[in-house]
C-alpha cells in the first residue's frame, strides 16, 4: 500500500465562506472540500489511497450497490481542543465495527491503521472546517460500497471506501431538552439472523416509514420492539436506549444480533460503572418500562448515539398511551457532561479513548 496522494482541490471554499457556514452548521447539510478514497478489487486488494476534491461519484448504472444494497458506513466526530489539536473519540472501535459490518455484508475488511490514516489525511486538509461552538464538531462519515457493474447475485469484486466530513451542531437543534418517542407497533427494525448488528443503510431505510409516523404524531424518534419476546424494547431508529433506576442500576437492552452495538453505548456503560452504577444488559419489556415509571423505580430514560451523544427521553407515546419520564435527570446529565468533556478535552481521558487526528 502506497502513501495517500493529495489531489489539489481546484476551487476550495474560502475562509470567509467557511466562517459563515460555521456560524450555524446544522447537521449533515454542509460538506468539507475533500474526501478520502481507497479502491479495492478482488485481485489487487486495497490500492490507490488518495485525498481528492469532494464531488459527485462516477457510478455505473449496474453497480451492485444500486441493486443489492451492498454497503456499510460509520460515524464519528472530531473536536478541536484547547491545545489546538483536533481529536476524535475511540476510532479504533469504529474501525472494528466497520469490519464487523463488512463481514456481514460480504465486503472486504479494511486494516485499522488504514482506516485511521484516512481520517487523519482528510482532517489534515480540511481542519479549518472544524467548528468550535459548544456541542459542535466535525462529523466524519466513512463508508464502503460495491461499485462493480454486475447484475448477478454475489459479492462484488470491486469496492470503494470513502470518508466525507460535515460540520455539525446539535443533532436535535438548540438547547438540550427531552425528546418525544413513538412506539412502532407495525414495523420492526431488524430480524434475528438479519443485519441488525451491522451498520448498513438498509436498516435505516427500514426505519424511515415508522420515523415518518412518529413525526406525524409529534415525536422526534421511533422505538422498535421485539414482539417475539413480550415486546422487549430494542433501539430507536438510530440510537441505543438506557433506563436509570432508583436503586443505582442502569438498564439497557442486551445485544442479541438485532441491535447495533453503539460506540457511545459501550462508552456510557463504562462511565456508569466508573460511577458505581450496576449495569444490566438484558431484555427489558415495554411493560417493565411503564410499570417502573409509574411506580417510581425508573427515574430517568435516555438515548445515546454518535450524532446526538446523549439525549433524555421525556415521553414515550404508544398509540393513545403516554409514558412520561422525569426529563433530564442527574445521572443522564452527569454521564453526558463527562462524555462530552472527554471528547472535547475538558475532562481527563482515563480510558485513553482520544486519538489525535491533526
Amino acid at each position: 500500500m502506497t502513501a495517500f496522494q493529495y489531489i489539489q482541490h481546484p476551487s476550495p471554499t474560502s475562509e470567509d465562506q467557511i466562517a459563515q457556514i460555521l456560524k450555524d452548521p446544522g447537521f449533515g447539510t454542509n460538506f468539507t472540500d475533500h474526501t478520502a478514497v481507497i479502491d479495492w478489487t478482488l485481485d489487487g486488494g486495497w490500492a490507490n489511497p488518495r485525498v481528492e476534491a469532494y464531488g459527485p461519484i462516477p457510478l455505473d448504472p449496474a453497480a451492485s450497490v444500486l441493486h443489492y444494497g451492498q454497503e456499510i458506513f460509520e460515524g464519528l466526530k472530531a473536536y478541536k481542543h484547547s491545545d489546538g489539536g483536533i481529536y476524535t473519540f475511540r476510532p479504533q472501535a469504529n474501525a472494528a465495527r466497520l469490519n464487523k459490518s463488512a463481514h456481514r455484508m460480504a465486503l472486504p475488511a479494511l486494516d485499522e491503521n488504514l482506516f485511521l490514516e484516512s481520517l487523519e489525511q482528510l482532517v489534515a486538509v480540511d481542519k479549518s472546517w472544524v467548528p468550535t461552538g459548544e456541542g459542535e464538531a466535525l462529523y466524519l462519515r466513512p463508508f464502503m460500497f460495491a461499485t462493480e457493474a454486475f447484475l448477478g447475485v454475489r459479492p462484488a469484486q470491486e469496492v470503494s471506501y470513502r470518508v466525507i466530513a460535515s460540520p455539525a451542531g446539535n443533532y436535535f437543534g438548540g438547547e438540550l431538552k427531552p425528546v418525544r418517542i413513538w412506539v412502532s407497533r407495525d414495523y420492526a427494525r431488524a430480524a434475528p439472523g438479519g443485519t441488525g448488528d451491522a451498520k448498513t443503510g438498509g436498516n435505516y431505510a427500514a426505519s424511515l416509514l415508522p420515523q415518518q409516523q412518529a413525526a406525524e404524531n409529534g415525536c422526534q424518534q421511533v422505538l422498535f420492539l421485539d414482539p417475539l419476546h413480550d415486546n422487549a424494547i430494542e433501539e430507536l431508529g438510530g440510537m441505543n436506549v438506557f433506563l436509570v433506576t432508583n436503586d443505582g442500576r442502569l438498564l439497557t437492552p442486551e445485544l442479541t444480533g438485532t441491535i447495533l452495538e453503539g460506540v457511545t453505548r459501550s462508552s456510557v456503560i463504562q462511565l456508569a460503572k466508573d460511577r458505581g452504577l450496576t449495569v444490566e444488559e438484558r431484555r427489558i419489556t415495554l411493560d417493565e418500562w411503564d410499570a417502573g415509571v409509574t411506580e417510581g423505580t425508573i427515574t430517568e430514560v435516555f438515548a445515546c448515539g454518535t450524532a446526538a451523544v446523549i439525549t433524555p427521553i421525556g415521553e414515550l407515546v404508544d398509540g393513545d398511551k403516554v409514558i412520561a419520564s422525569t426529563g433530564t435527570g442527574e445521572v443522564t446529565q452527569a454521564i453526558r457532561e463527562e462524555l462530552l468533556g472527554i471528547q472535547t478535552g475538558t475532562v481527563e481521558d482515563r480510558h485513553n479513548w482520544l486519538h489525535r487526528l491533526a
